[in-house]
């Protein structure tokens, strides 16, 4: 999510469907899928999930200070209040200006869950990366703010926004972040604190090239450890303009966490490559416009799913909840069945 995007534009009206457009079902490409079976209340944006018991959680940017929507068999959603009940102080003075959290991070580390979130100023690269602990999920939950956790200022090269945790094959703590300026950066972690190691400088792991110092839309890192290999998600192009966005996600493999990640044709998602996982149907009767910001779940039963949000042409453009099961071809890359 581009730090362009605030509580506001696309969001509050996206809530103002909310009511009205939440519980029809949201698939165009039959009942086979799960998307096709959706209900209840899906409006969000940067969507992550999880699951605690008999409930999975999708937290996301809609909502007051991280939204939250529940769902005991990921197809009936319903609306479970916010993270936040307000900006934290520390946020207000790191960002001043900034008047929402957005693109949070969700996982389950050490005995707690550990949720990451952004906060940022239109336009801006002055933002910050935020973290928040609780033991439990649910009407128990108990979240205690710790802060900072990375910060970016007009003199740096990156976008400290849309945070995602990964843990390596060693046991190590990473933070995939970014959006726009030189892309996606990686930053080790102390394990102990979840924070930015002390010393860590970034690895690049994703750019694009622009003509002419021209915008160059690349964002929302999210990495998956499947099989030996590290998958690379990434949205390309433009998320937030309604049904005019043209978002879509690629995906790309590395041996290594930090690198270099490359496509199935070889292409170096540091020149701009990857392979297409996601992609509107662009003919104009087709419904859902600009999937992307996609994070990744694996349930109990090793089913990987997809979670993203695509702007529904039927509900004036407001973001949905998507949710497409993902196969492992013969070559080991995820298809995403959605």
């Amino acid at each position: 999510m581009k730090a362009a995007l605030t509580g506001m534009t696309i969001l509050g009206a996206a809530l103002a469907f909310a009511g009205a457009a939440g519980a029809q079902p949201v698939g165009e490409k039959g009942a086979g899928t799960l998307n096709s079976q959706l209900t209840g209340d899906l409006v969000v944006h940067d969507p992550v999930i999880i699951r605690d018991g008999d409930t999975y959680y999708v937290f996301s940017t809609v909502g007051k200070y991280i939204g939250i929507k529940t769902s005991t068999d990921l197809k009936t959603w319903k609306d479970a209040g916010s993270v936040f009940a307000e900006i934290p102080a520390w946020a207000k003075e790191a960002i001043p200006g900034t008047d929402g959290i957005w693109a949070p991070d969700i996982s389950y580390v050490n005995g707690e869950y550990r949720l990451y979130y952004s906060v940022s100023t239109f336009g801006s690269n002055r933002s910050a990366i935020g973290l928040a602990t609780s033991p439990t999920l649910g009407a128990k939950a108990k979240w205690k703010d710790h802060g900072l956790v990375v910060m970016s200022t007009k003199e740096d090269d990156f976008n400290a926004i849309d945070p995602n945790f990964v843990v390596d094959a060693k046991g190590g703590q990473w933070l995939a972040l970014g959006s726009f300026w030189t892309g996606l950066k990686l930053f080790a972690l102390d394990a102990r604190t979840g924070k930015v190691a002390p010393g860590a400088e970034p690895y690049s792991i994703a750019r694009r090239l622009a003509p002419a110092g021209g915008p160059a839309p690349v964002e929302a890192p999210f990495i998956i450890p499947h099989g030996g290999w590290y998958y690379l998600l990434a949205s390309y192009d433009y998320c937030c303009k309604g049904v005019n966005s043209t978002y879509y996600t690629v995906v790309g493999r590395s041996k290594k966490i930090t690198g270099p990640y490359l496509g199935k044709d070889g292409s170096d998602m540091m020149q701009g490559g990857g392979t297409i996982i996601l992609r509107a149907d662009l003919q104009e009767q087709q419904r859902f416009r600009g999937p992307g910001h996609a994070g990744a779940f694996t349930d109990q039963d090793g089913t990987t799913y997809l979670v993203y949000h695509a702007y529904d042409k039927q509900a004036n453009g407001a973001p949905k909840l998507r949710i497409a099961p993902v196969r492992w071809d013969a070559d080991g890359w995820p298809v995403a069945d959605y």
